[in-house]
């Protein structure tokens, strides 16, 4: 079975065995072609595939995560050429939620840049919160958490007051007038301040701390806003600000104990175990699995 994972930065690649064991494992750079020119986007998408079919001969089932903005049909000759086999592309929401658990239902929470969260059953997205973008939300996401850092410094500029993550913060912008380099920068810049949070948060600033509880209470509602009540169904938290910022994590886990709570491994690798469903749904009780043959 083979799962890849194409994104805007990077695309990862891994064939597995039905019982899940990696046989094969490619990466290679942005896939995204609205990101990246479609002829690199194409080009990156194959290199990271081939990679992971070079020591095998075939595989039965492929499913392809992607970003919502992925435009698949600029990609699918790749699919086509090196992938004799089903392909299924899914949105990266699914396959983040799969990489955290194999359970058919349950609900993922990703926040990175950006924050969104949805139910899942199966292959689809019944439910979705947030994910509306900076503009409109994505509460507690990297955005979110670096703008409120920003904010916080220039009010203590302007009071002649400085702590920690001011310090912090006012160190990463290379002009002498914070607020004038802040606004120099692209908005989305501003998510580059959210690990110096964390690291204020980890050095006991209680501006920081201040920030990062915010923020995960605005996580934990946008999940628990699309349950039902009662619901133990699992779920899965992906995307760098929970998967690299202990503090956020911390925080937000401290907020949803009614369920089981489990963090998402590499996309790549949820698309490959949804691969072996959709195979074991396909193949007939007790026949082969389809060879599909390179």
């Amino acid at each position: 079975m083979l799962g890849a994972d194409i994104g805007g930065t990077s695309t990862r690649a891994v064939v597995s065995t039905l019982d899940g064991v990696v046989v094969g494992s490619g990466r290679a750079g942005a896939g995204n072609p609205v990101t990246v020119a479609p002829e690199t986007a194409r080009a990156n998408v194959a290199k990271a595939l081939r990679e992971a079919l070079s020591n095998v001969d075939g595989v039965g089932y492929a499913v392809i995560g992607a970003a919502g903005s992925v435009r698949a049909e600029v990609l699918r000759p790749v699919f086509e050429r090196l992938l004799v086999c089903p392909t299924r592309v899914v949105g990266d929401v699914v396959v983040a939620f799969a990489a955290g658990t194999t359970a058919p239902v349950g609900s993922v929470l990703i926040a990175g840049t950006g924050a969104v969260a949805a139910n899942i059953n199966g292959l689809n997205i019944t439910r979705v919160g947030d994910g509306l973008g900076p503009l409109l939300g994505d509460l507690g996401s990297g955005f979110w958490i670096g703008r409120a850092a920003a904010t916080h410094a220039a009010r203590q500029l302007q009071r002649g007051a400085r702590d920690l993550l001011t310090d912090l913060v006012t160190s990463e912008t290379d002009h002498e007038v914070f607020v004038t380099g802040v606004h120099d920068r692209p908005p989305g810049d501003l998510a580059k301040f959210a690990p110096l949070v964390t690291e204020a948060a980890e050095r006991g600033d209680p501006a920081a701390r201040s920030i990062v509880d915010d923020a995960a209470r605005q996580l934990a509602a946008t999940v628990m806003d699309i349950r039902e009540p009662g619901d133990s169904t699992p779920i899965v938290l992906s995307g760098s600000v929970l998967l690299r910022s202990a503090p956020v994590l911390a925080a937000v886990r401290a907020r949803l104990t009614m369920t089981e709570i489990n963090l998402a491994k590499p996309g790549e690798i949820g698309a490959a175990r949804l691969a072996v469903a959709a195979m074991t749904q396909v193949t007939p009780a007790g026949g082969p699995a389809r060879d599909g043959r390179m």
